[in-house]
């Protein structure tokens, strides 16, 4: 039998177990009840690579305001994104949570963007059941699991959201992870389709005149000289039920309906756009560039810091590589998450880097090249071993702010482009498609940072180009005004500044 001695030992063992699960309930209690007055949140990204950044962004800027976040994607790419993440940056969030639901989309290569028409039609058609089904969980849920659902904000990509906010009278934001001349060209559409200039009668119409066409009726574009072909891309079509055109122009008018609308630019970077949009949409806010708008928020602590945006691993050693280089002396190529190519056109971009004779870092997905793996010849392999890097993926708002990088190759997507604006580094330009060659259009011309290459893409140009950023006349005039675009955007992203006012007044109204 136990002594007295290991009896009351064992008494005080069971005496001290029980004030701590009680403690241990106490402090459950108290988190419940802190998280249970918080407003909450529910966020959702159009499931790609470049909108789930931005409104990851997004969410964080909201929690550090006090919001209890659920952000929501869709099971393929919340797979993929656990699968790039380090496996400490998503455990000890008790107010921040990822949820799913379903694409409703055949199974596809677990390591690329899915197919972008597919999904549009998922979005137009599937989603908004399965996003009222999660709404009615975690208000079901509330208050022990979560606070009850008090706004929704949305990419704007994704209008559903705008009927479900609706459907439960709370107040929802659509956040366009665009600039404000890409967010105008998608506006457009309605007026393109009434016009008669879309669809086209057949596909021949994009070899003559047609693109050509000047598009002199947008407000806030009258003197910039569009023309068809710098206007987003999708309305080039023959099918009247295109689903990406449909979505785009569908969105874009929905953005009207939403309690508040913000717009990925700061007002400096485009003050006759922005001011022509916000006689249509008087609940419109620029706010970027959200990167700076989160470095204002720093404190160190957060346990978000380490949440990264990408659904792609990061290969670190592109910064260590970069370390080793002269200030101003590498070109950082990256064509983004959607951009394909063929297996020409990477072999001419490839030998124009080559016979450049400029250091690069350049960033070659898998699914980069269209059909097949992204192959380069071995001559080319030796040729720049001494002066290149090639890599999957990269941090990339930590590459162009390296001192190393002097210029950028990019396909000038949105959050590309306003991250080099956000670095003062200047860009070649090679779009593919959507609002692609609208911020080329705007980057080449009116902010004065960009060259652009043709679509049929020649190494001889490359190399020109390439020479050019680097060391040219004209490359000077650019990086100037890349430093100056830069010191406009952390001016707009400081206290007091345009972006941090219009932050405010869009979280008030989700508070509402």
């Amino acid at each position: 039998m136990p002594s007295q001695v290991q009896r009351q030992e064992a008494h005080i063992t069971y005496i001290a177990g029980r004030t701590e699960r009680s403690k241990g309930r106490e402090r459950e209690r108290e988190r419940e009840m802190a998280v249970a007055d918080k407003p909450h949140a529910v966020m959702i990204a159009f499931p790609a690579q470049s909108h789930i950044k931005g409104l990851l962004k997004l969410a964080k800027i909201l929690h550090r305001r006090g919001f209890y976040i659920t952000f929501v994607n869709t099971e393929f790419n919340q797979r993929r994104f656990v699968k790039a993440q380090t496996p400490d940056s998503l455990v000890g969030l008790p107010d921040f949570q990822f949820k799913t639901i379903p694409d409703d989309l055949p199974p596809s290569d677990r390591d690329a963007t899915q197919d972008v028409t597919a999904l549009c039609g998922s979005v137009r058609r599937n989603m908004l059941p399965h996003f009222r089904n999660l709404l009615g969980r975690l208000n079901d849920a509330a208050p022990s699991a979560n606070p009850p659902v008090t706004c929704i904000l949305s990419d704007g990509s994704m209008p559903f959201t705008i009927t479900a906010a609706k459907e439960l009278g709370i107040p929802v934001a659509v956040y366009w992870t665009f600039s404000a001349c890409g967010f105008v060209g998608f506006h457009q559409y309605r007026s393109l389709l009434d016009r008669g200039l879309t669809p086209l009668k057949d596909a021949g119409f994009l070899e003559n005149e047609y693109l050509e066409t000047k598009v002199d009726w947008i407000p806030g574009m009258r003197d910039k000289d569009v023309r068809l072909k710098d206007l987003p891309t999708f309305f080039q079509t023959t099918d009247p039920n295109d689903e990406i055109f449909n979505l785009a122009m569908e969105a874009a008018e929905r953005a009207v309906e939403a309690s508040a609308f913000g717009l990925h630019t700061f007002d400096a970077l485009e003050p006759d756009v922005l001011e022509a949009l916000s006689s249509i949409f008087p609940n419109m806010y620029s706010i970027g560039p959200l990167q700076l708008l989160l470095n204002r928020t720093s404190n160190g602590e957060d346990k978000l810091e380490s949440l990264g945006y990408n659904l792609w691993k990061e290969e670190p050693e592109c910064l260590q590589w970069l370390n080793s280089k002269e200030p101003g002396s590498v070109v950082y190529v990256n064509f983004g998450s959607v951009t394909v190519m063929s297996q020409q056109h990477l072999v001419e971009f490839a030998w124009g880097l080559a016979n450049s004779k400029r250091y690069f870092l350049w960033i070659i997905r898998p699914d980069l090249v269209i059909g097949e793996a992204a192959v380069l010849q071995p001559e080319f392999a030796e040729e720049t071993k001494e002066r290149g890097l090639i890599a999957s993926w990269c941090p990339q708002e930590e590459v162009l702010n390296h001192t190393a990088v002097g210029g950028f190759l990019t396909h000038s997507g949105w959050n590309s482009t306003i991250e080099s604006l956000s670095a003062g580094v200047p860009m070649i330009c090679w779009p593919f498609f959507g609002d692609q060659p609208t911020n080329c259009k705007f980057t080449c011309t009116t902010w004065g940072v960009g060259l652009r290459i043709a679509s049929d893409v020649k190494r001889d140009e490359v190399e020109g180009l390439v020479r050019e950023l680097m060391e040219g006349d004209e490359g000077k005039k650019m990086k100037k005004k890349a430093v100056q675009w830069k010191e406009l955007a952390e001016k707009a992203a400081s206290p007091g500044g345009s972006s941090t006012f219009n932050l405010d007044k869009f979280v008030q109204v989700l508070l509402k």
